[in-house]
């Protein structure tokens, strides 16, 4: 079973949805939440955040904190992951998971950080957390290991 059939397993068995936020990984992290037979019980849906204005207009991520630091910071990751919850709510209701990436696949850094540098949020009804990391290899292979570890991270803090 793939990481991500378990996570859409897991989900599942909570009773729980899901709402997705991607900015480098630019819908990758859906298309493998979606390619798993049974993923409509629970993933709601999601934005591209691309942008940096986006990241606020979409997901509510602070105009202070994008300005401050830009959008490659913990914080970020946190409330895109957040603020997608709510962006997916149906009839009031929101996502009860929100999951989420922010970071630099290159080949180039527009804003100073190193190639690789990649944050993960996580949203739950537990709590709000990120996830570190700088990955290494070309723009492709940053984008599927931030995809492997956004899932990673979810199943992770499930099991906490």
């Amino acid at each position: 079973m793939s990481r991500a059939e378990e996570l859409v397993v897991a989900l599942t068995a909570r009773g729980w949805s899901l709402g997705v936020a991607e900015s480098l990984t630019g819908g990758a992290l859906m298309a493998e939440i979606v390619s798993v037979p049974g993923a409509s019980a629970t993933l709601r849906g999601g934005v591209v955040a691309y942008a940096t204005p986006v990241k606020e207009s979409l997901l509510g991520v602070d105009a202070a904190l994008l300005d401050e630091h830009g959008p490659v910071h913990p914080s970020v990751a946190e409330q895109m992951a957040t603020g997608v919850r709510a962006t997916v709510a149906i009839d009031g209701r929101q996502a009860d998971v929100g999951l989420s990436t922010t970071g630099v696949a290159g080949p180039d850094s527009p804003d100073g950080h190193a190639v690789g540098t990649v944050h993960i949020g996580v949203s739950t009804p537990s709590g709000v957390r990120s996830f570190a990391f700088l990955f290494q290899g070309d723009r492709a292979s940053i984008r599927e290991q931030t995809v492997d570890a956004a899932i990673e991270a979810l199943l992770q803090a499930m099991r906490e």
